[in-house]
């Protein structure tokens, strides 16, 4: 202590200029290291946020187009009382050759709907399609719902009603002729629909001989013989 008193006043102000230099150097330094880390926690953030937008972290979108085909409101009888949901029936087709029909119930439609389509896309329909309609004629019955399709040629459009047309549609068949023989809810045609276009088989084109090449064969054959 006395010898901190009896320092000359210039040796005092030295010491202190030492001490508040390393105090600001210290500040200084973590300061910069926060904003490194600041900065590399920006980047990677931003590789995240560009990851999802489509960069690096790329996430492939389903090319399939979604109808809703039928909304009812369904109430459940409870002992305290009447519980409310929403049931939606879905179809998603890509027009390509498939297509898959579900129903989703949720408290909200969005709910419903979502869930719809997430069955729906775990149960696909491949469906044969040769010059823009079906392959052969088809009869199908689900339940109440009786449905008849034949194939037509090019031209003659979608001939079809109600949800049967939504289907064909976005399943990517352009023509057809159907009738709905049945019943006229919703929710059986569209499963009968479905059952029918799954029975679809494709028919593979025997291999025929020209007449003009059997006919030149038998020549060579009695050439042949008469020699």
């Amino acid at each position: 202590m006395i010898e901190e008193k009896n320092k000359p006043k210039e040796e005092k102000k030295e010491e202190k200029k030492n001490v508040t230099q390393g105090n600001n150097n210290r500040a200084t330094n973590s300061g910069a290291a926060k904003v490194v880390a600041r900065s590399v926690y920006g980047e990677r953030v931003a590789r995240g946020r560009a990851g999802r937008r489509g960069g690096q972290r790329f996430e492939k979108k389903d090319d399939f187009e979604q109808r809703i085909l039928d909304i009812a409101r369904v109430t459940r009888v409870m002992a305290g009382g009447k519980r409310m949901r929403f049931r939606v029936c879905v179809a998603i087709g890509d027009r390509k050759g498939k297509i898959g029909v579900s129903v989703g119930k949720g408290a909200d439609v969005a709910i419903a709907v979502n869930k719809a389509v997430n069955k729906a896309k775990k149960n696909l329909v491949d469906v044969p399609i040769i010059n823009d309609t079906i392959p052969h004629e088809v009869f199908n019955k689900f339940s109440a719902a009786k449905i008849l399709f034949k194939p037509a040629r090019k031209g003659r459009g979608v001939i079809a009603g109600s949800v049967v047309r939504v289907i064909l549609e976005l399943a990517g068949v352009k023509n057809i002729t159907s009738k709905i023989l049945g019943t006229n809810n919703k929710l059986s045609n569209a499963k009968c629909t479905i059952e029918a276009l799954r029975s679809l088989r494709r028919v593979e084109a025997k291999k025929i001989e020209k007449k003009d090449e059997k006919n030149d064969n038998k020549k060579e054959e009695k050439k042949k013989n008469n020699l």
